[in-house]
């Protein structure tokens, strides 16, 4: 399967101007490890928090991969190129969600809140554990751990990836939604400060809302906008799928 270069950029923008989850989710992560680093230079500081935002980043894209190979066993299964065919326009539909949480951050969409807290409550002590982060593989284990937080935004483009039905889309798609996150987290986890602001301003998290559901809305018109020859090579060249 060609990659899927609309859905890639989406997760991008959602990580990158999404970032309000960030801060609300991943800030007491970010900052136990700031306290981790207080006693040290500022250049091992900062080589702790790239160490642990890059386990944070591994975290997603081992879980993207996981449901995307578990959507493609379950098409694998069926033999079903309508069932494929429905699970990306899915895709589509779960971007304009993505987009309407950037919105609406406390609007309520979030449909994997009570299941991703019961998934933390189990892993939260493993992380715990490995408090003061002091050492490399700690401070990379800690990130790894918690890539698995549970946070709507990031629970919702995994559903993406497990219905983009293929290992690979999969994996790609957290992998794009953590290096977005990357302005915002690395210099929170270096300092514990709110730091970034500019990121959430608004009217940028409007326009980006308005790319993801555009991109979400694109998706799922695919296969109808397919039909038009002008438009065939754009979404081919997008990795959309119209067959």
């Amino acid at each position: 399967m060609p990659i899927d270069w609309l859905s890639l950029g989406a997760a991008l923008i959602a990580g990158l101007l999404g970032g309000v989850h960030c801060v609300a989710m991943c800030g007491g992560v970010a900052a136990g490890i700031a306290v981790s680093a207080r006693s040290q230079t500022p250049g091992e500081a900062w080589r702790m928090a790239w160490r642990s935002n890059l386990g944070r980043i591994t975290g997603y894209t081992l879980a993207g991969l996981l449901v995307g190979g578990f959507g493609a066993g379950l098409i694998a299964l069926a033999r079903s190129d309508a069932l494929l065919l429905g699970a990306r326009m899915a895709v589509g539909a779960v971007l304009v969600l993505v987009g309407l949480r950037m919105l609406f951050p406390g609007a309520g969409f979030n449909l994997f809140a009570k299941p991703g807290a019961a998934l933390w409550a189990r892993l939260a002590p493993l992380q715990r554990r490995l408090l003061p982060a002091n050492t490399a593989p700690r401070q990379f284990a800690m990130g790894l751990l918690w890539g698995w937080l549970p946070c709507g935004l990031s629970l919702t483009l995994l559903s993406a990836a497990w219905l983009s039905a293929d290992a690979l889309q999969g994996a790609l798609i957290m992998a794009s939604f953590g290096l977005g996150t990357l302005p915002l987290m690395l210099p929170l986890t270096y300092s514990g400060a709110r730091a970034l602001r500019w990121l959430q301003r608004p009217d940028a998290r409007r326009a980006a809302a308005a790319l993801v559901i555009a991109s979400g809305l694109l998706t799922l018109a695919a296969p109808w906008l397919a039909q038009i020859p002008a438009v065939h090579g754009v979404l081919e060249a997008l990795g959309c799928r119209t067959v």
